[in-house]
C-alpha cells in the first residue's frame, strides 16, 4: 500500500531537506502524532528484518534420508526383516541413522543469518513525536519519524539526515569503507546511480555514529532498508550442495542402480539354471548387500568430524562438514580487505616537514623539532582518547596518538603543559579544526585539516626552525609530498600553527598561519597476509580483493600484497554495473581488485568467478559480506572482527582472523578429501572383489561362496575400520604444490578407477581360488551334487577369511597414490594398524567362539590353510606396490 510517503521517482538522498518533509508529511518543529504513528505502524509494520521460517526437528531429519544410497538402504532393511534377518535389519538400520543424526546435528548448530541480522538491528532510538523528544524502541520506528543521533548510537532505520554538526559514521560493516565517513545534511544529489559509500545525506539501520551529532528523518524500516535488501538476498539465495555432496551423491545413485541391475540380472540367471527360488532370492540379496558399501555415509562423516576438529585447533571452525572438502578445491579467494586483509586501524606511515622532508615513521633517527612540534600539534588538536587497549573518538585522531606513542612524546605531558582553552570544531566546507591553547610563554593556536585548505591560510613556513615567509618553491614541494603520498594511497593531513600575543576571537583563528607539516596515513595491511598470499599463489589460489574503499587506496594495498600489478587489475562497482551478466562473466578474470562495491556486486563478481568454472571462496566481516559469504561455495567469516551475520551466513569462521589461517585450512582441505578418496577407493575396491567373488561362481554355476550374513559382516565392520583409519591419515605435506583439484574431478580420477577395478579383480579371484580349494582338499569338485554341508561350509570359511585377509592387508597400499609403504612410513599411521590388528581379532572371536561360529555357519581350518589364507592376503598389496614402484622409475626416467 502506497500513501504517498514514499517518492516516485527521485530517492531520498536527491531531495533538500525541506522536500523531505514534504514527501513524509512531517512538522520538523513537532514530528508525528500518537494517531499518526499508529497509522503507519499499521501500514508499514514494525522496524525489524523478517527472515525465511525455521524448519522444524522433524523436517531437518527427514531431509537427511532424502538421498538415493539411503532409499537402497531402506529397501535392503525391508528385504531382511521380510527375510527374517532381523540382525541384519536392524545394523543398516542404526547405520542410517547414525547419519541422519550426524546431519541433523550440522544444519541445526549452522545458525540462521536473518536472525543475527535481526538481532543487529534492535537498538534504542531518540525520536521527537507530538513536540516531544524521547527514547522509544526501534521496532517502533514508521516513515517520517524525526530520529537524534550522537556518538555510541547506532543507527536505527535508514535515514535522510536534516541536519548535521560534526557527525561522522562508521558505515564499514555495511560499505566496507575503512574510516568514519563525515556526514552533511545540506549535500544533494542529481544522479541516482550514487553509490551507498558517498550518500553522506544518508545514514543506513547499524551503522555506528562516532563522533558529532545529527538529526534524520526516517525514510526505509525494516527489510526496505539497506541492511533489510541484504537480508532479502540471503532469504532469496538458494544454498549450494559442495562438490562432495554432489560426488557422494551421484555415488549413491549409480551403486543403486548397479545393485537393482545386477539383482535382476542374477535372478534371471538363476531362474533359467533351475535354482530353488528361495535360494535365489537370498543370492540376489546378497548381491545388492555386496554391491553397496552401507558403511560409507557414516565414514565420510565420521572422516570429516576428525578433520574438523583437527583444522578448530588451527583457529578454522567448520560450521558444515562438507565444506571442509570445498576448502581444498578452491582455486578464487574473494577477499574483503578491510580488517581482512588489513588490521581496520588507521596507522601514520609518512610525515613531511621543511627539516627532513619525506620522513618514514618506522625509520629510527633524531627526531626534529619541525617534527616534534608537528605531532605535538596534531596530539593538541585532537578529540580523541588512547589509553592502552581503549580508545575513543575518529579513527584518524586515534592514529595521531598512537603516532605520538611511537616517537616517545610524552602526551599526558604535552596536554597539562598546554590546556586547550578555546576551539573551533571541524566542519566540512573549511575542513579544518582549530584549538587555542595557553603555555607558559602565551598562547600556540593549532590548526590541522585538508592540505588544499590549511595552505591558503598559511603565510609563513617552519623551515629549519625559523618562520620565513612562504613561496612558490614550499607550496611546490607540500604539493610533490601530497602527491608522493597518494601515490602509495596514503590520506594527508596537514598542521599549521601560530602564536598569537592575546587570546583572540574565534574568527581570527584561521589566518597568518604558519605552515609546519603533514602526514600520510592509511588502513595498514596485515604483515603475515603477504606470505599467505604468496602460497596461495603456489598453490594455485588467486586471491581477489574486493573492498568498499577507493580505487586508488585498494589497489595500492593489492599491489603491496602481491595480489595486483597494474591499475588495469583494478575496477569499481559503478564500471562493474556498467556490465551486463555476460560481458562481466567473461572479464572477471581480468581483475583481481574490485573498489566502491555494493553488496550486489559482491555477489555478482562471486557468481561471474563461479560461472567460468572456479570453485570460490569469499571472506569477509561485515553486513555486506553477507549475501557474497552465501553465494560462494565456501563463506569465511572472521571470528574477532565479524558482525554475527557475516559469522551466520558463512560456512567456516577464522577464530584468529588470520588470513594465513584459510591457507592452513585448504591445506587441510585438500588432505581431508584425499583421506575420503582413500576410504572410498578402498571400500568400492573391497565390495568390488565380493561382488566379482559372488557373480563368477553364481554364472559359473557353483555354490555361493559367501553367504548374506557374512557379506553384512565384511562391510560393516571388516571394511568399516580401515576405510576410517584411512581416513585419519597424517596427510602429505607437499599437498600444496599441487594445483587445485578440478570442478569435474570425481572419485575415479587419476587412476582411482583402474586400481578400484584391479584391486577388485584380485580379490576377487583369490576369493574364488580359495572356495575352490576348500572342496579340493575335501576330494569334491566345486560342481559336484550332493556335497556333505560341512564341505561347503569349510569352503566358504576358506573364502571368507581370504577375502578379509586381502582386504585388510591391501588397506596399507591406499595410503599414498604414488609413494610405498615404506616411503610414507609404515607406523606412521598408527590407527590403520591398529584397524588391521582388531579385523583379524575379530574374525578369530567369529571363528573360534561357538556361538559365532554357528550364526555365521563356519568351520574350524587347519594350520596349512590358513598359511594359505595370509600369502592369499599378501598378493593385492604386493602387486600394488610393485605397480607404485614401476610408476616411480617411469617418472623418474
Amino acid at each position: 500500500m502506497d500513501t504517498g510517503h514514499h517518492p516516485k521517482t527521485k530517492q531520498y538522498f536527491q531531495f533538500s531537506t525541506d522536500e523531505v518533509y514534504q514527501q513524509l508529511l512531517v512538522d520538523p518543529h513537532v514530528g508525528l502524532d500518537k494517531n499518526e504513528v499508529a497509522k503507519r505502524q499499521e501500514e508499514y509494520g514494525k522496524n525489524v528484518l523478517t527472515g525465511q521460517k525455521k524448519k522444524s526437528l522433524f523436517s531437518i531429519f527427514f531431509s537427511q534420508l532424502n538421498d538415493a544410497l539411503i532409499y537402497v538402504l531402506l529397501a535392503a532393511v525391508i528385504v531382511t526383516v521380510a527375510m527374517g534377518e532381523y540382525t541384519d535389519g536392524i545394523i543398516i538400520l542404526i547405520v542410517i541413522l547414525i547419519n541422519a543424526f550426524l546431519g541433523m546435528f550440522q544444519e541445526i548448530k549452522a545458525s540462521n543469518a536473518i536472525a543475527a541480522l535481526q538481532s543487529m538491528a534492535s537498538p534504542k532510538a531518540l525520536v521527537r513525536r507530538s513536540g516531544e523528544q524521547f527514547e522509544v524502541d526501534s521496532e517502533d520506528l514508521v516513515p517520517g519519524d524525526l530520529v537524534f543521533l550522537d556518538a555510541g548510537r547506532y543507527v536505527p532505520a535508514d535515514l535522510r539526515l536534516v541536519e548535521t554538526v560534526n557527525l561522522k559514521i562508521d558505515e564499514s560493516a555495511l560499505t566496507g569503507e575503512s574510516v568514519a565517513v563525515e556526514k552533511n545534511a545540506e549535500e544533494v544529489y542529481q544522479d541516482e546511480d550514487v553509490a551507498i559509500a558517498d550518500r553522506v545525506n544518508m545514514a543506513y539501520m547499524t551503522s555506528l555514529v562516532t563522533y558529532g551529532r545529527g538529526t534524520g528523518i526516517v525514510v526505509s524500516t525494516g527489510n526496505k532498508t539497506e541492511v533489510g535488501k541484504i537480508a532479502d538476498f540471503l532469504k532469496e539465495d538458494q544454498q549450494t550442495k559442495t562438490p562432495l555432496e554432489i560426488r557422494l551423491a551421484h555415488l549413491g545413485k549409480t551403486l543403486g542402480k548397479l545393485a537393482v541391475g545386477i539383482c535382476v540380472f542374477i535372478f534371471v540367471v538363476s531362474y533359467f539354471q533351475g535354482r530353488d527360488l528361495t535360494e535365489m532370492f537370498l543370492t540376489s540379496v546378497s548381491l545388492a548387500v555386496a554391491s553397496i558399501p552401507e558403511g560409507l555415509a557414516a565414514i565420510v562423516a565420521i572422516v570429516l568430524s576428525i578433520g574438523v576438529t583437527k583444522m578448530a585447533k588451527q583457529k578454522a571452525i567448520i560450521k558444515k562438514l562438507p565444506a571442509v572438502e570445498t576448502l581444498g578445491s578452491v582455486n578464487i579467494v574473494c577477499s574483503d580487505k578491510t580488517g581482512t586483509l588489513t588490521q581496520n586501524k588507521m596507522t601514520v606511515k609518512e610525515l613531511f616537514t621543511f627539516a627532513d622532508k619525506l620522513v618514514d615513521v618506522d625509520e629510527e633517527g633524531k627526531i626534529q623539532p619541525e617534527e616534534k612540534l608537528l605531532i605535538e600539534g596534531m596530539v593538541l588538536a585532537s578529540d580523541a582518547t588512547l589509553e592502552s587497549d581503549k580508545q575513543t573518538g575518529d579513527p584518524t585522531e586515534v592514529a595521531l596518538l598512537m603516532l605520538a606513542d611511537h616517537w616517545g612524546i610524552n602526551r599526558k605531558e604535552i596536554i597539562e603543559n598546554q590546556p586547550r582553552i578555546k576551539e573551533l570544531a571541524f566542519d566540512s566546507d573549511r575542513k579544518m579544526m582549530s584549538t587555542l591553547h595557553e603555555d607558559q610563554n602565551g598562547y600556540k593556536l593549532y590548526v590541522k585539516g585538508a592540505v588544499d585548505n590549511l595552505i591558503l591560510k598559511c603565510n609563513k613556513v617552519l623551515e629549519q626552525g625559523q618562520q620565513i615567509p612562504i613561496t612558490d618553491a614550499h607550496k611546490t614541494l607540500i604539493s610533490e609530498a601530497v602527491d608522493k603520498m597518494s601515490a602509495k594511497a596514503l590520506r594527508t593531513l596537514a598542521l599549521a600553527y601560530k602564536e598569537p600575543s592575546k587570546n583572540i576571537a574565534e574568527d581570527q583563528f584561521e589566518e597568518d598561519l604558519i605552515f609546519v607539516g603533514l602526514v600520510g596515513m592509511i588502513d595498514p595491511p596485515r604483515q603475515e597476509v603477504k606470505d599467505s598470499i604468496q602460497l596461495a599463489k603456489n598453490a594455485g589460489i588467486r586471491t581477489i580483493m574486493i573492498t568498499g574503499d577507493h580505487k586508488q587506496t585498494a589497489f595500492a594495498i593489492a599491489k603491496e600484497l602481491g595480489i595486483a600489478e597494474n591499475t588495469d587489475q583494478a575496477i569499481t562497482g559503478m564500471e562493474l554495473n556498467a556490465l551486463d551478466t555476460q560481458k562481466l562473466a567473461n572479464k572477471i578474470e581480468n581483475y583481481t581488485v574490485f573498489a566502491r562495491v555494493s553488496p550486489e556486486n559482491k555477489v555478482n563478481i562471486v557468481k561471474a568467478f563461479k560461472e567460468k568454472g572456479n570453485i570460490v571462496s569469499m571472506t569477509g566481516d561485515g553486513v555486506n559480506d553477507a549475501p557474497s559469504l552465501n553465494a560462494a561455495d565456501i563463506g569465511v567469516a572472521m571470528g574477532i572482527t565479524g558482525t554475527d551475520v557475516a559469522k551466520n551466513a558463512s560456512d567456516m569462521i577464522l577464530a584468529d582472523d588470520n588470513f594465513s589461517t584459510i591457507i592452513s585450512a585448504i591445506e587441510q582441505g585438500r588432505n581431508i578429501y584425499n583421506n575420503i578418496k582413500k576410504s572410498v577407493v578402498f571400500l568400492l575396491a573391497s565390495n568390488v572383489g565380493e561382488v566379482m567373488a559372488m557373480f563368477t561362481a553364481i554364472v559359473a554355476g557353483m555354490p555361493v561362496p559367501l553367504l548374506a550374513t557374512q557379506l553384512l559382516w565384511i562391510n560393516l565392520i571388516t571394511d568399516t575400520l580401515p576405510a576410517v583409519a584411512l581416513g585419519m591419515d597424517p596427510g602429505d605435506k607437499a599437498v600444496m604444490k599441487d594445483k587445485p583439484r578440478s570442478i569435474k574431478e570425481n572419485f575415479f580420477s587419476h587412476g582411482a578407477g583402474k586400481r578400484i577395478i584391479l584391486g577388485g579383480l584380485l580379490i576377487g579371484s583369490l576369493t574364488i581360488i580359495a572356495f575352490i580349494f576348500g572342496y579340493y582338499e575335501h576330494n569334491y569338485s566345486v560342481f559336484d551334487a550332493n556335497i556333505p554341508e560341512e564341505v561347503h561350509a569349510y569352503s566358504r570359511t576358506m573364502a571368507f577369511l581370504t577375502i578379509i585377509a586381502c582386504q585388510l592387508f591391501y588397506s596399507l597400499s591406499f595410503r599414498n597414490e604414488r609413494k610405498s609403504i615404506l616411503q610414507v612410513g609404515l607406523f606412521s599411521n598408527l590407527y590403520l594398524i591398529g584397524a588391521i590388528v582388531l579385523g583379524f581379532a575379530l574374525q578369530l572371536l567369529v571363528l573360534f567362539i561357538p556361538v559365532m561360529r554357528e550364526s555365521f555357519k563356519l568351520q574350524l581350518i587347519s594350520v596349512q590353510d590358513w598359511g594359505i589364507i595370509l600369502l592369499f592376503g599378501l598378493v593385492p598389496m604386493l602387486i600394488n606396490e610393485l605397480i607404485k614402484w614401476i610408476y616411480r622409475i617411469r617418472r623418474r626416467n
